[in-house]
């Protein structure tokens, strides 16, 4: 399966949609999914909003759970990368990334009342 990178900078502003939740492999034994290392696979709902176009939704893959991210944060994805993948008469994009931390809000100017 080949990865393509996806450059961020040009999906406007990202906002989680759904926080960070372990991914499951196995619905029926709620096996959670773990990367080669044994560390937990997190899914993170992020909205894509564009130039005031529409809000997209993506689920975005990250080895260890993202801290700091909860719902309606605006989150920064590091190292994003899409999959296509197919599995009979199914298929998709899949989304990874490398990290994803929440953008901390510019400090407020001093010089109180």
């Amino acid at each position: 399966m080949q990865s393509i990178p996806v450059d961020t900078s040009r999906l406007g502003v990202l906002r989680c949609a759904v926080a960070p939740e372990p991914k499951i492999a196995d619905y029926e034994k709620q096996e959670v999914k773990k990367d080669r290392e044994g560390n937990t696979i997190y899914t993170v709902a992020v909205m894509v909003r564009q130039d005031r176009r529409r809000v997209s939704v993506i689920e975005v893959a990250v080895t260890g759970e993202p801290k700091g991210v909860i719902e309606g944060a605006e989150v920064r994805i590091t190292g994003l990368e899409a999959f296509s993948w197919a599995m009979g008469d199914r298929h998709g994009i899949s989304f990874r990334a490398a990290a994803i931390t929440p953008v901390m809000p510019a400090p407020s100017k001093g010089g109180g009342a």
